[in-house]
């Protein structure tokens, strides 16, 4: 008899700010979509990106998180906690020479290509680089296309550029890229099933490109309709998207399975929030 390995997904908001609609939509897409299968949904605050972050923001996503019904599996994992083992990863793939260090500046990488897609000019320089160095570290690309079937997208096939540019995983003012960080995250917790939004989604030949450097298996992938705001732009908390209001809880999770074209009735709002979640099964 095949035993069926446990599915194990997550939620990973970066603390920028509190969690507004599309964060919700991410938010329940991936909390059922895991659990409809019984498996484990996990919940990763990503701040590793200081600049970006609005303090106290992780303790009021987990908090809204909370009143809103959802319900985690084990500890929340901080990014922040886990910089010795990025840089761990990073060593590893520099003794293999799958990485490189590169001085190119922005402007310099704009003038090559009016697309500004890297053309991997310090791909053979060879610098002489250390900790303290002014440069960014590139992962070489492979020789894969690196196409993938999404379960809600179909089959995904981006433009030959995207795969052959060397691509950071760790900036010129020594933080640890996110292309990095997820990777190495999803590996060590085990996660097989990511569901996230549609703005990520041609992030996902390069992230399978660091799958297959450091020779793991890649989840299976789910990318979530963007939630739009009036003038047809993703909401986000950049551009000053509204935070989800707790005593709104039920009616707003309602209104989140409804973009997800999850059938609801009437009534489902007055339910609480924990009912609304286990009460919903959604299959995509």
């Amino acid at each position: 008899m095949t035993q069926t390995k446990q599915v194990i997904g997550r939620f990973a908001p970066s603390p920028s700010g509190p969690l507004h609609f599309g964060s919700l939509v991410a938010a329940i897409g991936s909390y059922l979509i895991a659990k409809s299968t019984g498996g484990k949904w996990l919940v990763r605050i990503e701040d590793i990106d200081p600049p970006r972050e609005v303090a106290g923001a992780a303790d009021v996503i987990l908090r809204q998180l909370e009143a809103f019904g959802f319900e985690w599996d084990g500890e929340v994992l901080y990014q922040s906690t886990r910089l010795e083992r990025y840089a761990e990863v990073l060593n590893d793939l520099k003794q293999q020479d799958l990485v490189y260090a590169c001085d190119c500046t922005r402007k310099q990488i704009f003038a090559q290509r009016e697309d500004r897609i890297y053309t991997n000019v310090c791909a053979d320089k060879n610098l002489a680089a250390n900790e303290n160095s002014d440069v960014a570290w590139r992962m070489r690309h492979g020789s894969g296309k690196y196409s993938f079937n999404d379960h809600i997208q179909g089959h995904c096939q981006f433009d030959q550029s995207i795969y052959d540019e060397d691509f950071i995983i760790k900036r010129k003012d020594g933080l640890i890229a996110y292309q990095l960080a997820v990777v190495v995250d999803d590996i060590d917790q085990g996660i097989n099933q990511v569901v996230r939004g549609l703005d990520i989604l041609d992030s996902t030949p390069r992230q399978l490109r660091l799958y297959e450097a450091l020779g793991a298996t890649p989840p299976e992938y789910y990318h979530l309709p963007l939630a739009l705001d009036k003038n047809g732009d993703k909401l986000c908390k950049q551009h000053g998207a509204k935070a989800i209001e707790s005593e709104n809880a039920s009616e707003l999770l309602v209104r989140a399975l409804e973009f997800l074209s999850y059938p609801t009735t009437p009534d489902l709002k007055y339910l609480s929030p924990q009912d609304i979640l286990s009460n919903s099964k959604l299959r995509i």
